[in-house]
C-alpha cells in the first residue's frame, strides 16, 4: 500500500510539473501588454478558468492528499521492533553494598563545628 502511494505521489508530482510549465502566463500575448482584451472579457481580467488550470487544481489537490497520507504513514508506530527477538540480559547478582563516608557536618557563624561520629558498620 505504501509503495503505491509512493508510486501515485510521484507520478503526480510529474504530472504537476508539467502541467505548470504548460501553462501560458498572466498577460502573455503581445496585445495584453498595452491593454487590449485584457479587462474585456466576460469573466473579468483574469479570464475563465481553462482546462489545464482545472487539471493543475485537481493535480494539486492529490498531490497533497497523498502528501499527507504518506506523512502519516510516516509518523505511526510500527508493529515491530528490531529489538523484539532479544531477551532482557539476566543479572549476575547482587551487588555489594557501598560504603558510605559520613557526611561532615556545617558549621555555623559563631559556633564550633561538631565532630563528625562514626557510622555504624553492619554486621556480616
Amino acid at each position: 500500500m505504501v509503495i503505491f502511494l509512493k508510486l501515485v505521489h510521484v507520478v503526480v508530482c510529474l504530472f504537476l510539473i508539467a502541467v505548470v510549465l504548460l501553462q501560458s502566463g498572466k498577460g502573455a500575448e503581445m496585445g495584453a501588454s498595452f491593454g487590449s482584451s485584457g479587462s474585456q472579457s466576460v469573466f473579468g481580467a483574469g479570464g475563465g478558468t481553462t482546462f489545464l488550470s482545472k487539471m493543475t487544481t485537481g493535480a494539486a489537490v492529490i498531490f497533497m492528499l497523498t502528501s499527507l497520507v504518506l506523512a502519516y504513514v510516516a509518523g505511526a508506530p510500527s508493529a515491530t521492533s528490531i529489538m523484539s527477538g532479544k531477551s532482557a540480559p539476566v543479572a549476575a547478582g547482587k551487588l555489594p553494598a557501598q560504603a558510605t563516608q559520613p557526611v561532615p557536618p556545617v558549621p555555623v557563624q559563631g559556633k564550633p563545628a561538631a565532630a563528625p561520629t562514626t557510622p555504624v558498620q553492619p554486621k556480616k
